[in-house]
């Protein structure tokens, strides 16, 4: 099979990753953490299997995500982990968001407002 018709398969858990509701590279890039430059050149991942990540969604359609050791979210200082909780879960609304719109954006719209005023 080529590889575009493999579809977006996670670099940890080898399953399809579908739609961008469960998309940590297209989290990361709504949020800022990735470049668009680069975006084509990244590898796709689950949001859960990426638990660094994922433990930083507070939205009532993700479950929580528990993660122990030194980067627990419980275990960073208190308004680290706040705003970070705060930035993800807004880029988790972001891609529900877009994935609700009858209009495609360009992929050029995607991030949120801040992070594209921060790239122009």
């Amino acid at each position: 099979m080529a590889k575009c018709d493999e579809g977006y398969l996670c670099e940890v858990c080898g399953q399809p990753v579908q739609g961008l509701t469960t998309s940590a590279l297209y989290l990361q890039y709504v949020i800022g953490w990735v470049d668009p430059e680069t975006l084509h050149t990244r590898r796709e991942c689950h949001i859960r299997c990426q638990p660094s990540l994922a433990q930083f969604i507070d939205d009532e359609r993700f479950s929580a995500v528990l993660m122990d050791g030194d980067f627990d979210r419980r275990q960073l200082d208190q308004r680290f982990a706040t705003d970070r909780a705060e930035l993800v879960s807004r880029g988790y609304r972001r891609l529900h968001e877009l994935q609700k719109k009858r209009t495609s954006p360009t992929v050029q719209e995607y991030p949120l407002p801040e992070v594209i005023a921060r790239w122009r």
